[in-house]
C-alpha cells in the first residue's frame, strides 16, 4: 500500500508539469511565425511592442495595429513500450497514441504615435499552454487530460535616448487556468485552478549604422500562484478528498540576444535565446488538510535551454514581402522526470510566410511553421510509474493569418 500511495503521489504531482508552461509558444504574430521567432532586432511593426519594445522608437510615426489568428495542430504522439514498465494497475503497459489536438489562438498588438521621445504599446498574447490527452489505460492513469490556458496582457513603453540607442520596458500581467484529470482502476483525480500573476520585461536596441541593429530583451520569471479545487479518490484517503489546492510554479525568465542586418531589400536576423528553466526545481501541492504522501514535494530538476534562430525577409516588390525561418530548440526536461503529460524532446523548426500591402495603410499576410520534434527513448527502470519506451511522431503545425493597419 505504501508503494501504491507513493506512486499515486508521483502521478498526481507530475500532473502540474503542464502548468509550468512547458508548452511555451514564442510565435505570437505573423512575422514571428514566418521567421521561426527570429524577430527581435528586426521587429518593426505593431508586434514590436511584444518582441522588442525598444524598437518602437525607431519606427516611423503613426499608430500601428495587428490582429492575428493562429491555428495550431498537434498530431498524435506515439508511445512504444520497450517492456518492463508495469502500469499503475500492475499489468504490463501497452503501446499508446495521444489524441490529436487543435486550437485557435488570437493575438493583438498596438503601437502608439510618438509622444516626444516616448512611445507606448500593448500586446495581448497566449505565450504558453495547449493540451495533451491520452485514452489508453497506462498513460491515462497519469495524463488523461492536461489543459492549460495562459493569457498575457503586456503594456510597454520605449524611450529614445538618441538616434542610435533606445530603451524599452513593460509590465507582464499573466492569467493562468489549468485542468488536470486522470483515471485509474483504484484512483481518480480532478484538479481545476487559476491565478493572476505579474512580471516585467526589458529591452535595448542599438543601431551603430542605419542598416545594422543589435538588440537584447529580457522577460522576467513569473511565479504562477495557481489556486483552485481538487477531488481525489484513492484507497489511502478514506472518504476521498474534496477541497482547496494550490501550487506555485515558475514561468521561467528568458534572455534573447539578436542582430539584424539589412542588405538592400533583404534583412537577415540571428537570435540566441536562453530560457532559465532551472528555476523549476520541484513541485509541491498544498491541500486544505494533510494528505500523507500526496502533498510531498518531488524533484523536477529541469535545465536551462538554448534556442538558435535565423530568419530572412525579402521585399520582393513594393507590395509583397517574403519571409522564411529556421530554428533549433532544446528541451528542458531530463529523462528522469519526463512523463506522458509532456513527452518533450529537442526540435527543429521550419517556417515560411508572406505579407501583402492591400492599400497604403492595410496589409494582410499568411505564415506557416512546422515544429519537428526528435524521437525520444526513455528508460527509467522497472517499477510502478516508470517509463521504459520511445516517444515518436511528436510535432506541431502553426498557420497564422494577419491583418495590419496603420492609422
Amino acid at each position: 500500500m505504501k508503494q501504491t500511495v507513493r506512486v499515486a503521489t508521483l502521478l498526481s504531482l507530475s500532473a502540474a508539469t503542464l502548468l509550468a508552461s512547458g508548452y511555451r509558444i514564442p510565435e505570437q504574430s505573423l512575422n514571428s511565425v514566418a521567421l521561426s521567432a527570429a524577430y527581435v532586432a528586426g521587429a518593426n511593426g505593431a508586434d514590436a511592442s511584444y518582441y522588442n519594445p525598444a524598437n518602437m522608437s525607431f519606427m516611423e510615426n503613426g499608430a500601428f495595429t495587428e490582429v492575428a489568428m493562429t491555428y495550431i495542430n498537434l498530431p498524435k504522439v506515439n508511445f512504444t513500450n520497450n517492456g518492463g514498465s508495469p502500469s499503475s494497475t500492475g499489468t504490463p503497459s501497452s503501446n499508446a497514441d495521444s489524441l490529436s489536438e487543435a486550437f485557435l489562438m488570437p493575438n493583438l498588438h498596438y503601437v502608439s504615435p510618438k509622444m516626444g521621445n516616448w512611445r507606448y504599446g500593448l500586446s495581448i498574447t497566449a505565450p504558453a499552454g495547449l493540451s495533451k490527452r491520452w485514452d489508453e489505460a497506462y498513460p491515462s492513469s497519469s495524463a488523461n487530460e492536461f489543459t492549460l490556458k495562459v493569457i498575457e496582457v503586456n503594456p510597454t513603453a520605449s524611450y529614445l535616448v538618441n538616434d542610435q540607442l533606445s530603451l524599452g520596458f513593460g509590465l507582464r500581467g499573466v492569467y493562468t487556468e489549468g485542468v488536470v484529470r486522470s483515471s485509474a482502476s483504484i484512483a481518480s483525480r480532478d484538479l481545476n485552478g487559476d491565478s493572476i500573476d505579474f512580471g516585467y520585461n526589458l529591452a535595448v536596441s542599438f543601431k551603430p549604422i542605419e542598416d545594422l541593429t543589435f538588440a537584447a530583451t529580457y522577460r522576467s520569471k513569473v511565479d504562477l500562484t495557481v489556486e483552485g479545487d481538487a477531488t481525489l479518490v484513492h484507497p489511502a484517503i478514506p472518504g476521498g478528498y474534496k477541497g482547496g489546492a494550490s501550487v506555485t510554479i515558475p514561468l521561467p525568465a528568458s534572455l534573447a540576444l539578436a542582430t539584424a542586418y539589412k542588405m538592400d531589400k533583404t534583412t537577415v536576423e540571428f537570435v540566441f535565446e536562453r530560457t532559465y528553466w532551472s528555476s523549476y526545481k520541484n513541485l509541491d501541492f498544498d491541500y486544505d488538510r494533510v494528505l500523507a504522501g500526496f502533498d510531498t514535494a518531488i524533484p523536477k530538476n529541469w535545465k536551462d535551454t538554448n534556442a538558435y534562430r535565423i530568419g530572412v525577409s525579402h521585399q520582393y516588390s513594393d507590395a509583397l514581402k517574403l519571409m522564411a525561418g529556421f530554428a533549433i530548440d532544446k528541451t528542458p526536461v531530463p529523462d528522469s522526470t519526463i512523463g506522458f503529460e509532456l513527452p518533450d524532446s529537442d526540435a527543429k523548426l521550419y517556417s515560411i510566410g508572406f505579407e501583402y500591402k492591400v492599400t497604403q495603410n492595410l496589409k494582410m499576410g499568411l505564415a506557416y511553421l512546422y515544429d519537428d520534434k526528435e524521437d525520444r527513448s526513455v528508460n527509467q527502470g522497472v517499477g510502478l510509474g516508470k517509463i521504459n519506451g520511445t516517444f515518436t511522431d511528436s510535432s506541431a503545425h502553426l498557420l497564422t493569418a494577419s491583418l495590419k493597419y496603420k492609422f
